[in-house]
């Protein structure tokens, strides 16, 4: 079994495999700086019928940020999907038996180190080897970082169906030869992320999306019958989720502060010290949903409606001005 893979200790699953397998092209970067170059900070307010309380989700929609990462660091992106289980695994492991890390999709559902079993098909993971049982993965860091699991169990995750999966999607990231231009990268990064947020495709993403949350969480205190559980549940997925805590605010933040300490400008410091109280506030949210589940008390409600009414305007107001670099 290799030993000497240059895995990347990460928080964000996305972040965490494409990270591992940059690091196999000399390209060692911060998780925060991925997610800049990723264009990957958004929000949305996501609440079907078939679900068991709404979803808030603080990143752009899965697979989009790797393709980001690509193409702000000039790589050359192969990304391959098959209904064959079979061909799935023959192509992965063709690749590894050539010593190439591969990024997965998986549903985290199957896959034996997590230590609660629950469905999420836009999970990623690196894979770097493999034996006759057991394949060899790098994962967020609150997953174990170098874990393993079953050939059948990894063959499972890669195929589930249902919300974000994909049909056994691998990756891989190669050298095209441009030179890159990381100063020109982060600026591009920075005004692309904030030119889509502010013109979020439907009401419930973005800016938008975050005041229709302070709309819809009160629908959804007053209309459940699992409040305790419920609110606990969300608080934990902004704060622990993979997010890096504040859902996902804590790395854009320092992702503009490590872009103002390279390109020194005003208007990224400006950003970085409006996200350091924008990250705040998402904890306190967070916060006040752990109160809301211990209580069931209105007033930690109203304290939330109020607290993401100002995060929306907050948000908004900082892109618009990050727009104009």
């Amino acid at each position: 079994m290799k030993q000497e893979i240059k895995y990347f200790d990460g928080q964000h699953c996305e972040t965490t495999a494409t990270g591992t397998l940059l690091r196999q092209l000399g390209i060692d970067l911060s998780e925060p700086m991925l997610f800049g170059l990723g264009e990957g900070l958004s929000f949305i307010f996501w609440n079907m019928k078939t679900m068991d309380f709404p979803f808030m989700g603080g990143r752009i929609k899965t697979d989009l940020l790797t393709q980001n990462i690509a193409r702000a660091l000039k790589l050359e992106l192969k990304v391959k999907e098959t209904s064959s289980v079979k061909k799935a695994w023959s192509e992965v492991k063709e690749l590894l038996d050539a010593d190439r890390v591969v990024g997965l999709k998986l549903d985290c559902y199957h896959l034996s180190y997590f230590k609660r079993a629950f469905h999420f098909a836009g999970h990623y993971a690196a894979i770097y080897d493999y034996d006759e049982q057991q394949a060899y993965l790098i994962d967020t860091r609150q997953q174990g970082g170098r874990v393993q699991t079953s050939l059948e169990s990894l063959a499972l995750a890669r195929a589930e169906k249902g919300p974000m999966s994909s049909r056994n999607l691998y990756y891989t990231l190669e050298h095209s030869g441009e030179a890159l231009d990381l100063p020109t990268a982060i600026i591009e990064a920075i005004r692309n992320n904030a030119k889509a947020y502010l013109n979020p495709p439907i009401r419930n993403i973005a800016y938008k999306g975050i005041e229709q949350a302070a709309k819809g969480i009160v629908t959804w205190f007053t209309t459940s019958s699992n409040i305790a559980e419920e609110f606990t549940a969300a608080a934990n997925m902004m704060e622990k989720a993979g997010t890096g805590g504040a859902l996902f605010r804590n790395l854009y933040r320092d992702f503009l502060q490590e872009s103002y300490a390279l390109l020194q400008l005003e208007a990224l410091e400006q950003a970085y010290h409006s996200f350091v109280e924008i990250a705040a506030f998402w904890t306190t949210v967070a916060d006040l949903f752990v109160k809301i589940g211990a209580t069931k008390d209105r007033v930690y409600l109203d304290e939330a409606v109020v607290l993401l009414r100002q995060i929306a305007r907050k948000e908004k107001q900082v892109m618009e001005k990050l727009s104009q670099l």
